[in-house]
């Protein structure tokens, strides 16, 4: 399964992640903040490098006041 940005490139969920928090103006220092947790925890999350699990999607999505869907959830492309 490919999923595409309006651009035409192949995009994954972290890349939504890191575009989000990019869009709010907010560094990876910023987001370790305010989810109580380190910088590179949060950069292995955004890299793929650390599994996210549901509640850290939760916190993550209310930071943007979004759901965990709005941001995680992969739509198949036709």
């Amino acid at each position: 399964m490919k999923v595409y940005n309006e651009d035409g490139d192949i995009m994954y969920f972290t890349d939504n992640l890191k575009q989000i928090r990019k869009n709010y103006h907010l560094t990876i220092y910023d987001m370790a903040q305010k989810l109580g947790i380190t910088p590179a925890y949060y950069s292995q999350l955004e890299n793929k490098k650390r599994r996210l699990y549901y509640e850290m999607a939760i916190k993550i999505a209310n930071i943007f006041k979004k759901t965990p869907d709005d941001i995680f959830l992969v739509k198949t492309v036709k």
